[in-house]
């Protein structure tokens, strides 16, 4: 069986003549010529590199400052400073922005996991914000995110509820913490019908576990809280009604 010999063209000037164009498709003995080849390859590999690094380095601190601005922003909420909400909450979109379009030509920067958890804060500081303030929750396309990095958020601002209706309970608005824990299990509730592996959600189902036991937990401390407060009243009244008869 013949053996072929491997062949390499090199890359010669315009003025090249005939014989210098034969001469580049001889079987490679010159190893300058493979040497020269490789080198052109391996730059331009390093140049695709090193568009993906700078993609990087622009889009790693954006979501950085994505997450630092909504961790922010839900400690606002919880103060009650809507104001302050909103101006981190701004704040935090223009990174994430900023984010996106450092990696709009980058699929691999884009999908390496740091931008999906800024997507997923984010989801959730938005989605807390619009239901302590009893307004409509945003989605996925509002927010210019994923879907699942959309889902998490929403499960995590459920959880996140709890802090806020134990301030209710403290601040002496039952009435209130009633309505923040519907919230959680309305949440929960729409949550459990979505079913699909965790490869496509991100791993919702594990953010669902943890919001069910934060939600049982809730529901032990708004149902003590609440038998506390009824015991209460009722040794309120005895004693009131044991002062009138006395007198």
């Amino acid at each position: 069986m013949p053996i072929r010999t491997a062949r390499l063209r090199c890359r010669l000037p315009a003025s090249a003549s005939l014989a210098d164009s034969l001469a580049a498709s001889i079987p490679v003995t010159d190893r300058g010529c493979l040497r020269r080849r490789v080198e052109v390859l391996v730059d331009g590999a390093a140049d695709a590199l090193g568009d993906t690094n700078r993609a990087r380095e622009t889009a790693l601190p954006a979501a950085r400052l994505v997450i630092q601005r909504c961790g922010s922003a839900i400690k606002a909420v919880h103060r009650l400073d809507g104001d302050a909400a909103q101006r981190y909450l701004a704040e935090a979109g223009a990174e994430l922005v900023r984010a996106h379009a450092a990696v709009a030509d980058q699929p691999i920067i884009a999908h390496a996991g740091f931008l999906s958890d800024a997507e997923k804060e984010y989801a959730e500081a938005r989605c807390l914000v619009a239901i302590v303030a009893n307004e409509p929750i945003p989605d996925a396309g509002d927010l210019g995110i994923s879907a699942s990095a959309w889902l998490r958020g929403l499960a995590e601002a459920a959880s996140e509820l709890r802090r806020h209706l134990l301030d209710r309970l403290r601040a002496d608005d039952p009435e209130r913490a009633d309505e923040l824990f519907a919230a959680m299990e309305d949440v929960y509730d729409a949550l459990m019908t979505v079913d699909f592996p965790d490869v496509v959600t991100g791993g919702l189902r594990r953010t669902l576990d943890a919001l069910r036991a934060v939600i049982e937990r809730t529901r032990s401390d708004l149902t003590t809280t609440t038998l506390q407060r009824r015991l209460q009243l009722a040794l309120e009244l005895a004693s009131s009604a044991e002062s009138a008869a006395g007198v």
